[in-house]
């Protein structure tokens, strides 16, 4: 998976609009092989996006956990830490 793409599941508070849109951006890009289409492609490349981020939220509101939901600031920290020793090892 894309390394900018975040688990947008079982958050508190919920994903954000903006958040899933981000995602599905990412994904239509890695996907794509681009990251700014052409002009001619352009329409198709909104289009994607658009319909996998309605897809995205679609899936984060169905989906069923019963574990705790983390908090966004704890998985923040934690990614900090984790980028902080990939930094440090490179």
């Amino acid at each position: 998976m894309c390394r900018n793409i975040r688990p947008l599941n079982n958050l508190e508070p919920a994903a954000t609009p903006d958040e899933v849109h981000a995602a599905a951006l990412q994904y239509v890009r890695k996907v794509s092989g681009t990251t700014r289409p052409s002009r001619a492609n352009q329409e198709v490349f909104d289009r994607a996006v658009e319909e996998i981020a309605h897809l995205t939220r679609h899936l984060l509101e169905a989906l069923v956990t019963t574990a705790p939901a983390k908090d966004r600031e704890v998985e923040a920290a934690k990614a900090r830490a984790r980028w902080d020793r990939r930094a440090a090892a490179g």
